[in-house]
């Protein structure tokens, strides 16, 4: 309470637990003022800084944390995703299911106009493979048809998609791309790079549309406690018009979380048109801040993408992935943005991936521009070896993972690289050792963007099926949410400002429905997939109010 000055509290949370971060005393209440934390203590002491004026919130023994960092997603494509054909495994197992909701989706849409479905798993399915542009075909012949699979890195279109797209039996695979025949004939699925061939034809959606969706993508993840969040590929849906309609979100006050944005750096994106057009490392404010840039070097594990020194298992295929770019342009782009003053958040899931991405950022490392600092980042880096996490560790590379993608994909790890590459899949418990300080996210929306799931893998190392892989990466509760609050702020050059309930930080704010601090293992453990946000603060402004416990305001 010392220098606790300059008049009373706009609001007081107390009577439950406050979670203020890892290493911080616990307090029962919470004082806001001016957007900041003012004090956290006890409720009698908290209570005196209440004036006329002040907003009170019974806690009623809930829990209060450090807002989530949501620190890898694709907010936009996610928000507008809320409008596609829902095919996530959660609700979609047979092949009959995935055409039923297609040929649904096609009865309702004007002939010729595009049907767009997200989220299948293929490994999930009754029939264990993916839908084909025939059977495609069948339920929708009159509009073209695309369906990305779950980890957002191949897709089926149907024949009258790749018509319009003007792709034949005898288009060649462009770089770092596959399209899949049999029998010398197009199945429908484009891998990796390959998929732009198709959505390259796929009408943009305009401003308005764009600001909407970035809105309610808002609104789910404001409803889940998130205050800070990222779009990790921003210009490949629309181009240099997203740039726009997050700049109108803003200034609209549509925007719900703290965003940090990264720029589509691969050849096909628009990171060197928005630097041409004056857009800096930096620039913006602390709602909208435009910081890195991203290039992907090879798929997913899941979908047999991933790069990998040693190949799948041979019952899974073999082979040992798909790299986006050779050696020379990896090392060309990641030098240039480098030195441009970006942060690099790039893509590699595999360990010959992420040894192709970590040899090209320590190649642009000098002494002009120097690799300390810059906080760097390999995004998923879910199969990392440990002289890989020396290195990273030397330069302050950091990784950000997806606990959650052992949840939703550790079986199929197993069935395609077996288990002990699955049981060492993203270790965060050793990452968090060493002092690598990797975030928790989880590229929503190719896993769910519900925290409270990514919280019980971190907990458990249990994937959906009750599998455990690797139960020495398993974290405790306060790791976990440690991993989800500072260290995403961190990862975005923010750990001064948020992360942590210290007073002075921003009153990013999430109270959850249960104290979890209250419950045993077992316990905690069983709860956690179940519990909810009841109350979501950014800079003390609500922003989701389940109970109505505020007047939510802007």
């Amino acid at each position: 309470m010392d220098g606790v000055t300059g008049g009373a509290a706009d609001i007081i949370l107390t009577g439950g637990t406050v979670w203020c971060g890892r290493g911080l005393p616990m307090s029962t209440a919470l004082a806001i003022r001016g957007g900041t934390v003012l004090a956290t203590g006890d409720d009698a002491t908290i209570g005196a800084l209440a004036g006329p004026a002040t907003r009170h919130v019974d806690l009623a023994g809930r829990l209060a944390i450090p807002a989530l960092n949501e620190a890898h997603m694709h907010l936009l494509p996610y928000g507008l995703g809320l409008s596609q054909v829902n095919l996530r495994a959660e609700e979609v197992t047979t092949l009959d299911e995935v055409l039923r909701r297609i040929g649904a989706a096609s009865q309702q849409a004007p002939k010729g106009a595009w049907v767009m479905g997200r989220g299948y798993d293929h490994a999930a399915l009754d029939v264990g493979r993916h839908p084909t542009a025939a059977e495609l075909d069948r339920v929708s012949p009159d509009n073209p048809v695309f369906i990305r699979r779950t980890c957002g890195h191949m897709g089926v279109a149907n024949s009258a998609a790749m018509r319009a797209a003007g792709v034949g039996h005898n288009t060649p695979d462009p770089e770092g791309g596959v399209i899949e025949r049999k029998g010398g004939a197009l199945t429908g699925l484009f891998q990796e790079r390959a998929m732009r061939l198709v959505l390259n034809d796929v009408p943009v959606p305009d401003e308005a549309r764009m600001v909407g969706a970035i809105e309610a993508a808002g609104r789910e993840l404001a409803s889940l406690g998130f205050a800070s969040a990222t779009d990790m590929n921003v210009g490949m849906t629309a181009g240099m018009a997203e740039i726009g309609a997050y700049e109108r979100a803003r200034a609209e006050g549509r925007l719900l979380q703290r965003m940090w944005q990264v720029l589509a750096a691969n050849p096909e994106g628009i990171a060197e048109a928005a630097c041409k057009a004056g857009l800096r490392p930096h620039a913006g404010d602390e709602m909208l801040r435009w910081g890195a840039v991203k290039v992907f070097a090879d798929g997913s594990a899941g979908g047999l993408t991933a790069a990998f020194f040693d190949p799948y298992l041979a019952s899974a295929g073999g082979g040992t992935g798909v790299f986006c770019f050779p050696d020379e342009t990896m090392h060309r782009l990641l030098a240039h943005y480098h030195r441009e003053g970006w942060q690099l958040d790039i893509h590699a899931i595999g360990d010959a991936a992420i040894e192709q991405v970590l040899s090209a950022m320590e190649a642009a490392g000098s002494d002009d521009h120097p690799l300390a600092g810059r906080r760097h980042r390999i995004e998923h880096c879910g199969f990392v070896t440990p002289n890989q996490r020396k290195r990273m560790l030397a330069h302050g590379i950091l990784p950000v993972p997806q606990p959650v993608f052992m949840y939703e994909f550790g079986d199929l790890y197993v069935t395609n690289l077996g288990l002990p590459r699955s049981e060492a899949a993203y270790p965060m418990r050793t990452w968090l050792d060493e002092g690598a300080n990797p975030s928790a996210s989880s590229d929503c929306p190719v896993s769910t963007v519900n925290p409270f799931i990514n919280l019980y893998t971190m907990l458990t190392r249990r994937t959906n099926k009750g599998t455990i892989l690797g139960p020495d990466q398993a974290l405790t509760l306060e790791d976990a949410l440690h991993c989800y609050t500072w260290a995403g702020a961190y990862s975005q050059f923010a750990e001064a400002r948020r992360g942590t309930l210290a007073p002075g930080m921003d009153a990013d704010i999430a109270v959850l429905s249960d104290d979890l601090f209250a419950l045993d293992a077992d316990a905690l453990a069983e709860r956690v997939r179940g519990i909810a946000c009841d109350l979501t603060l950014v800079g003390g402004a609500v922003t989701h109010d389940r109970h109505g416990a505020l007047a939510v305001s802007g």
